[in-house]
């Protein structure tokens, strides 16, 4: 879909939803708070975006959907968890659910469940276990090959909609030796199994997400009809890692989304707030805290601009790319709230403020993306595996690799640029050392040099340094090369799960978020829309990364911090996201200036 056109539909569903401070609108604040008060499940707002279409946008239109790439649902439920991270989190459940047939189930089977969702059925994926969380291969529920299909025996904790849902992706051990072919998936419906043989877990009370039915299920020898198998028996294994590639990289929109409500409700105060004659967002303090704030926002699109992307246009990578971007935006973004927390002051302690109430609960809804679908030490462990290869080819590529790598990243980080289909098949394991953004780093960096030629004053000035800092940066790759291959001759067979070999991961996603940021500005910038592109903020976005690394140096002046709050005061009073999409958000139609005190 092109950039118009999805900024198109992206109005269209903030049109329909409306001014969430508007008590009468679609999902209004105040119900949002009331529901997670209560722990009430957000039926209502469920069902009203399913017959807006929002579900039907996140899947496959080859299927009888609606959907042709990844990235229209990944920014509509974008526009959904603002409002509510429950909400959007209930809806994609159905999305993941689905996943392991979208991989790898018949056609058949897609437009069934397709057919069935349009009809107001609900998925749900049986993954995880009580005892063994992440490692799937520890699974114990079982299924019995019997005639006509499996007895399902066992029980599956901690399960997103398990109980509100009519079918589940059931993970189940198929194979009486362990190892990755013993286990299948199971599509298994509820409502066709013997009363006996199934039980819904009580739902659990949650920190974040109160409202979100997070349950369980137990099963005593439920028949399941062979027909209902996704994929060949012993896939199951596979069809879980794959499905895990996409929902991690689409879990990262919660954490933007929540961060981007905090920062404009934090916006809503510093603008009108004055303390010794002048607002919040005039002290200088504050000021580069509310900049370095968008900046970690916008970093954060700009790496899942290009993880969203690659699972249609570098999908053999994918499991590079989904795994940086879900271990790095909830950590950074979690910070992040840390840092507007100081700037709120004591109204972000407060639970029912009737402005900036819905604070506290999106500072305890973004965790859910840091932990859902794999949590940080899966997915720095699946970068550590990979490490070695990912540092040789980004040293020592071959210029015919890097060229390939630059052209692809064109598509990946070219919000206009057309997508080819998805195809999951294409999906593997083990990126064999490749990783687009890295080998096109350079390349970014040599496109921005002439950008920067092309500019004037200050614009030019931001632009060659923010270079520089790139350069020194994606620099870090030799030195790392260097340690990682020490701590291997050191450590022998402990260095897989080294602390040294994590650390090592972090400091990788630190250099892909980098090249993220150069290359969106390069292979975007055409197609942004004033205040957008910003050479201040690209800047700024460059120091934020350094900083991981050098915590007490800078870059930046005060002129630059003046000029991202210019940036920035832009897209607040316009009502845009804050994004490089910069969707047009539901018109502010009540006058709330007296709450906002």
């Amino acid at each position: 879909m092109s950039k118009a056109d999805l900024t198109a539909l992206a109005a269209q569903l903030e049109e329909h939803l409306g001014d969430p401070h508007d008590s009468g609108s679609r999902i209004p604040f105040t119900r949002v708070l009331d529901h997670d008060e209560n722990q009430e499940y957000p039926h209502a707002f469920v069902n009203q975006l399913r017959r807006w279409g929002v579900l039907d946008h996140t899947l496959p239109a080859a299927h009888g959907a609606r959907a042709d790439d990844i990235e229209t649902g990944f920014n509509l439920m974008r526009l959904v968890a603002r409002r509510d991270v429950t909400t959007a989190t209930a809806l994609v459940i159905n999305v993941l659910g689905f996943l392991p047939a979208w991989v790898g189930g018949t056609d058949e089977q897609k437009r069934s469940l397709i057919e069935e969702m349009q009809r107001g059925r609900g998925l749900s994926w049986g993954l995880t276990e009580r005892e063994h969380g992440s490692d799937l291969l520890a699974n114990e529920v079982v299924a019995e090959k019997v005639d006509g299909g499996y007895r399902l025996t066992g029980e599956k904790w901690l399960i997103g909609n398990a109980t509100v849902c009519d079918k589940v992706a059931v993970h189940a051990r198929t194979g009486k030796r362990g190892g990755p072919a013993a286990h299948s998936i199971l599509m298994v419906d509820k409502w066709l199994l013997d009363a006996d043989t199934v039980e819904e877990l009580p739902v659990e009370k949650l920190h974040g997400l109160r409202a979100l039915d997070l349950s369980g299920l137990r099963f005593k020898g439920a028949f399941v009809p062979e027909s209902a198998r996704i994929g060949a028996e012993g896939q199951g294994l596979e069809l879980a890692l794959k499905s895990g590639q996409l929902a991690r990289a689409v879990i990262s929109s919660f954490a933007m989304s929540a961060a981007d409500t905090t920062l404009r409700l934090v916006l809503d105060f510093t603008e009108v707030r004055v303390l010794m004659g002048d607002t919040v967002s005039d002290v200088p303090y504050s000021r580069r805290q509310l900049t370095e704030s968008f900046a970690d926002l916008m970093l954060a699109d700009a790496v899942s601009l290009g993880a969203v992307r690659a699972l249609q246009a570098a999908p053999e990578q994918i499991s590079v790319w989904s795994s940086v971007v879900k271990y790095l935006v909830p950590t950074l973004l979690e910070k992040t709230m840390s840092q507007l927390n100081v700037i709120l002051g004591a109204r972000f302690f407060l639970r029912d403020h009737p402005h900036y109430g819905m604070h506290q609960k999106m500072l305890r809804d973004l965790m859910v993306a840091n932990f859902a679908d794999g949590n940080t030490v899966v997915n720095l462990r699946n970068i550590g595996q990979q490490l070695g290869g990912l540092l040789t080819s980004a040293g020592g590529a071959a210029p015919e690799v890097r060229q390939a790598s630059a052209e692809r990243a064109a598509t990946l980080f070219g919000m206009d640029s057309e997508l080819p289909p998805y195809e999951p098949v294409k999906q593997e394991m083990f990126s064999r050392g490749l990783d687009d953004a890295l080998l096109a780093g350079p390349d970014a960096v040599r496109r921005l040099r002439v950008l920067a030629e092309d500019a004037k004053g200050n614009e030019r000035d931001w632009l060659l340094k923010a270079a520089d800092v790139a350069d020194e940066l994606l620099g870090r790759v030799a030195s790392m090369s260097e340690r990682s291959v020490a701590l291997k001759a050191e450590l022998g067979r402990e260095y897989a799960q080294s602390t040294e070999l994590f650390e090592l991961s972090k400091e990788y996603c630190l250099l892909h978020a980098t090249a993220a940021c150069v290359l969106t500005f390069v292979h975007s910038h055409d197609v942004l829309e004033d205040p957008l592109p910003s050479g201040a903020l690209l800047l700024l976005q460059m120091e934020r990364l350094r900083k991981h690394l050098y915590p007490y140096e800078s870059v930046t002046d005060q002129v630059v911090i003046d000029e991202v709050m210019r940036v920035l005061r832009h897209l607040h009073r316009e009502n845009l996201l804050f994004s490089h999409w910069q969707f047009p958000l539901a018109e502010r139609t009540v006058d709330d200036a007296a709450t906002r005190r």
